[in-house]
């Protein structure tokens, strides 16, 4: 029996492309599926191929399923759609009424309720792969993940320097790593203090499979709370999570996450830690792009 086939389509967002993929290559760890991507189209072209059901890409096979995340997505998902026949999935709560669109697959944040075509998933999927089993040499290496500058959180450089030095001088026994991202201001480096336990990895020296490998290797992740993506993604590879604190938008969706993951214990504010010296124990990773493959084939064995 041929593969089944998944179109992914891109709006060119990494951590859109990230959700997208993530959920294809879970599908593909199911069943086969051979997985192809292509760039959204503008707007005005979608809308063409959409009325006279022609398909955005050539060349590729016909698609069993169509992927997309990212509010530039939606009118070539739907042209896809209408063209080909195939499913459409759109990882988000969309920007055009849902009913459009076969499925949706939508953060808790969001704040949608699950039915027959939604699935709501804890924070946005991503391609890290829950690991088989605990690993006690990971007790040794420890990941700090710095974001920057958001709608959801005061930024204050300083404030996360200090944290920083205090998760680093009070666990003598863990190597740190801190890798920083294209959000974090400028002069933040230069904020932290001198740590032998500490090494720095600037944004422009990592590459695409340099996070899921440290993520697979630490124990402990320490995340900035403007990220909820790089806090689900350290829940799914197995690490005990703590949150840094910093000033929240009473309003942010991304807020209420993170308070809702630390009232049911799945990470640990840095003030909590600050009064117990632990984080609470990841016992269950996050497996949601593998729930919400197996959620998303046995719907369309029903349909």
């Amino acid at each position: 029996m041929s593969d089944r086939v998944v179109w992914i389509v891109g709006d060119g967002k990494p951590g859109h492309l990230n959700q997208s993929r993530g959920l294809a290559e879970a599908l593909a760890r199911v069943e086969p599926f051979s997985i192809h991507e292509l760039p959204a189209l503008p707007a005005w072209r979608a809308a063409l191929a959409g009325v006279f059901k022609r398909a955005p890409a050539r060349g590729l096979p016909t698609p069993d399923l169509i992927l997309g995340a990212g509010h530039a997505t939606h009118a070539t998902l739907l042209a896809a759609g209408r063209a080909t026949g195939a499913p459409t999935a759109v990882l988000m709560k969309p920007s055009l009424p849902r009913r459009l669109f076969d499925f949706c697959i939508v953060p808790t944040h969001d704040r949608v309720a699950a039915d027959a075509r939604t699935f709501v998933s804890q924070g946005a999927l991503n391609r890290i792969v829950p690991p088989p089993a605990p690993d006690p040499a990971r007790a040794e290496r420890g990941l700090i993940l710095i974001g920057g500058e958001s709608k959801h959180f005061e930024w204050n450089s300083d404030a996360i320097a200090t944290q920083i030095r205090s998760v680093v001088t009070r666990t003598p026994q863990v190597r740190w790593t801190l890798a920083t991202s294209r959000r974090t201001p400028g002069d933040f480096l230069a904020r932290l203090p001198a740590l032998d336990a500490l090494d720095i990895v600037p944004h422009t020296a990592t590459g695409p499979d340099w996070l899921p490998a440290q993520l697979a290797a630490a124990g402990t992740v320490w995340v900035s709370p403007d990220s909820v993506s790089m806090v689900t993604e350290a829940l799914t590879a197995g690490a005990d999570v703590g949150v840094f604190d910093l000033p929240v938008n009473p309003k942010s969706r991304v807020g209420w996450a993170l308070a809702e993951l630390a009232d049911a214990r799945r990470v640990t504010r840095f003030i909590q830690w600050c009064a117990h010296g632990a984080l609470h124990p990841n016992t269950q990773p996050l497996a949601e792009a593998d729930r919400c493959a197996a959620w998303l084939l046995a719907c369309l064995k029903r349909n």
